[in-house]
């Protein structure tokens, strides 16, 4: 099997596994990079050529988490290649070739920002977009293609289909987010999609608005009100929020739609608030045991 015949039946592999259409995507533009590069028959690949790769990106000023995306979509075709396709050989991207990462805290936005921030929204599309994410935990992603359908106001929730790893869930609208979405929904002109949110002027108007064209916006109020804000922190203000809120860490997993409880945890190193009360509880009942 040619190399192109190889890619295009990975490409039909990563489709019946139900991957998305974004990481198929991103998977064959990184794996075509690779073999652009490579100088060799792909299955003489050995472990010193993935190491010259690894060299190649890291001139190019690659980020770490960029590096590690394009070893993990190399792996990936190679364990295909032995697994599905019977090519006898050694898998050459090796786990430890991965990159360490730094792990940064989740950036939220104080109280007094968030107050900041929403002054300045008064769209009300733009509102209610931004209020989902801040109330909801929505992510950019989900904002952009949440339907009309799942919206149940009756209930004050949605129903998100299809997030990140095309995982379903219900989220709950809090009193200021079910507002700013009836308000935006009884403006909303008409129109034959079934997308929440539309372009409002020039000539996409009424069609779907896009995630970048959600992340425009952003950028525009960010800049207008002096912070340095994005969608991803309005939703990890949230989880942050809640978990000050003295909310289950399991609770907020499942609003935020995580697979792995660790993610979630992460909140509890920037929850201040909690650790706090936490800390003094404990510290009093240790004083008055020991009657100091």
């Amino acid at each position: 099997m040619g190399i192109t015949d190889a890619i295009v039946q990975y490409r039909r592999f990563l489709k019946r596994r139900n991957c998305s259409a974004h990481t198929v995507k991103n998977y064959m533009h990184t794996l075509r990079q690779f073999v652009l590069w490579v100088n060799v028959p792909i299955e003489q690949v050995t472990g010193k050529k993935i190491l010259g790769y690894i060299d190649h990106l890291r001139v190019r000023r690659l980020q770490p988490k960029t590096i590690n995306c394009h070893l993990d979509s190399i792996r990936g075709f190679y364990n295909y290649l032995i697994n599905e396709e019977g090519v006898t050989m050694q898998n050459p991207v090796k786990r430890n070739y991965n990159l360490r990462l730094a792990k940064p805290l989740p950036r939220y936005l104080k109280e007094e920002e968030v107050v900041r921030f929403f002054t300045q929204v008064k769209n009300c599309r733009d509102r209610a977009m931004f209020m989902l994410m801040l109330r909801c935990g929505l992510r950019v992603e989900e904002v952009a293609k949440l339907t009309l359908r799942a919206v149940d106001l009756r209930r004050s929730q949605l129903f998100i289909y299809e997030g990140k790893g095309g995982k379903d869930r219900i989220v709950y609208l809090s009193s200021d987010a079910f507002k700013a979405l009836s308000t935006y929904l009884n403006k909303r002109p008409s129109s034959r999609t079934q997308r929440v949110f539309l372009v409002e002027k020039g000539v996409c108007k009424d069609k779907p608005l896009s995630v970048r064209g959600i992340q425009k916006r952003m950028e525009y109020y960010a800049k207008i009100s002096g912070l340095k804000v994005s969608c991803h922190q309005l939703r990890h203000t949230m989880a942050t929020q809640l978990l000050n809120a003295d909310a289950d860490l399991v609770i907020i997993q499942d609003l935020l739609g995580h697979s792995q409880i660790r993610t979630t945890q992460r909140y509890c190193k920037v929850s201040n608030l909690k650790v706090q009360r936490d800390y003094h509880k404990a510290i009093d009942k240790v004083m008055q045991r020991h009657g100091l």
